[in-house]
């Protein structure tokens, strides 16, 4: 299993409302006002806030801040313990899919590391948009064939309903109406204009004209809207322009300048969102191999992050194994030696993996830290056992003795040694963001640490051809 980051242990809850596209404020707020109602006197929530409009402001580093949106509504919601948090999630989930059909709802926790809007999260790039929302529309369907993908949506793909205006310049120009003053006149009666303003002791007051609520936001009215002709005269709007509805572009994402969906889903329990991201973007190897010229479909959220932050992690180690091989040359002054100690390292991915397991520890970003630094204790002992060999050589044993003798001498200091570093981990294991680390680096040492005593002085004594010794007793008889 590979995890960027595990979520935190705090109790909070983010609970993310988006509206179709094009949906009005008052309409989110009036679904957010419903949802904060079967909220309120749950005995599980210590308290919430929502936001409608915009997100909730960044109070701690791992969050990210969202765009404002008429569409969108966000609660921040603090469960009373990780037991409450685990069940109003469960709650939650369950009071979008049967009493909030017309939301797409996103639960989240807060993240250790570097948030992302949802576990899994694909990228669909190219230059024309119904392309690219057709190739997004392919991705979707391969996310729905994992079992272990839920709640597959689009970051955008629905366009907004619009009424188009269409004036008829021939009867406007007749009429003295130019597109200017009816635009202003349209402007003025729907949305408004300041008139006038009105002083209330240190306060200003904008007085504001247009028509009524009730007909400038009834669509089957708009026909009727009056426009001046002059002399005190009016017209209806329709002998003048032709009213048509039609749907656009509400949002646009562009990457690299280029329109982007964003396929994105939750997991199911247990599942972790790198392993099905990987998983559904190896089902697609086809539809990217047979995408046209422009077009690509890209890796994007957690998994992307901890892509590059392990391409940041391993830039500087080319340079350190120079410094350990040029300090190992140092130390044993041999090139066999040097090299039987560097094959040791890989021991610990043995003791790495089998921990991992069996914890069922995820392979994340704090784990392969751990690695690293497992590679340079097994070195270590590596260093110290051969060392003592070449005493024991120099000492004037034969260098049978000398593998024996050095394995038996240096086993409880380097066992000691380890079970120290091992014990050193042990509080660590529990918590939630130093647990895989704490279980890679004593999983690891506990596994490489034996096969160190038994591995290494075979293979010194297969890479030197060092013969076993016959004794006396077999010499006397040949």
């Amino acid at each position: 299993r590979q995890e960027f980051f595990p979520p935190s242990i705090r109790p909070e809850i983010i609970v993310e409302m988006t509206l179709p596209e094009g949906s009005s404020l008052a309409a989110t707020q009036q679904e957010a006002q419903q949802f904060a109602a079967r909220l309120s006197g749950d005995p599980a929530v210590e308290n919430f806030s929502y936001y409608v409009g915009k997100g909730a402001p960044r109070f701690v580093l791992t969050t990210e801040p969202v765009l404002p949106a008429n569409n969108y509504a966000q609660f921040i919601i603090v469960a009373k313990d990780l037991v409450a948090r685990k069940a109003l999630q469960e709650k939650i989930n369950r009071l979008f899919a049967e009493d909030f059909a017309n939301v797409r709802g996103n639960v989240k926790l807060i993240q250790t590391g570097p948030p992302s809007p949802y576990p899994v999260m694909l990228r669909v790039s190219g230059y024309d948009h119904e392309t690219v929302r057709a190739l997004a529309q392919e991705v979707g369907a391969a996310m729905a064939a994992n079992p272990q993908v839920l709640n597959i949506n689009y970051d955008w793909q629905e366009k907004s309903k619009i009424m188009r205006l269409s004036v008829d310049q021939d009867k406007a120009r007749l009429l003295g109406i130019n597109s200017q003053s009816l635009a202003q006149a349209l402007q003025t009666q729907i949305s408004g204009a300041s008139i006038a303003e009105y002083y209330e002791q240190d306060k200003t007051v904008g007085v504001v004209f247009r028509i009524d609520a009730q007909n400038r936001k009834n669509l089957a009215t708009m026909k009727d809207l009056p426009v001046h002709i002059g002399s005190g005269k009016y017209v209806p709007l329709e002998q003048i322009a032709k009213i048509s509805y039609d749907a656009e572009e509400g949002l646009i994402w562009r990457r690299d300048l280029k329109p982007t969906i964003t396929v994105q889903a939750d997991v199911a329990a247990g599942a972790t969102g790198n392993d099905v991201t990987q998983r559904v973007y190896t089902d697609l190897k086809s539809l990217r191999e047979n995408l046209p010229p422009g077009y690509s479909i890209d890796i994007g959220g957690a998994l992307e992050r901890s892509k590059i932050s392990m391409d940041f992690l391993l830039k500087p180690v080319p340079v350190m194994i120079v410094l350990i091989l040029i300090f190992l040359m140092i130390q044993l002054q041999k090139m066999p030696l040097m090299l039987l100690t560097v094959l040791t390292a890989p021991l610990g991915i043995i003791g790495v993996s089998w921990s991992l397991l069996l914890t069922m520890r995820p392979m994340g970003f704090v784990a392969e830290l751990g690695i690293l630094a497992l590679s340079g204790m097994i070195i270590r002992n590596s260093v110290i056992l051969i060392d003592q060999i070449e005493q024991h050589i120099k000492a004037g044993e034969t260098p049978w003795q000398a593998i024996i003798n050095s394995a038996v001498l240096r086993f409880r200091p380097i066992m000691l040694t380890a079970a120290a570093a091992i014990l050193g981990m042990v509080p660590l294991i529990p918590t939630i963001f130093w647990g895989p680390m704490a279980v890679a680096i004593a999983g690891g040492l506990f596994v490489a640490t034996l096969l160190t005593l038994l591995v290494l002085p075979t293979m010194y004594a297969a890479w030197f051809k060092v013969e076993p010794e016959q004794s006396a007793g077999s010499s006397l008889n040949g």
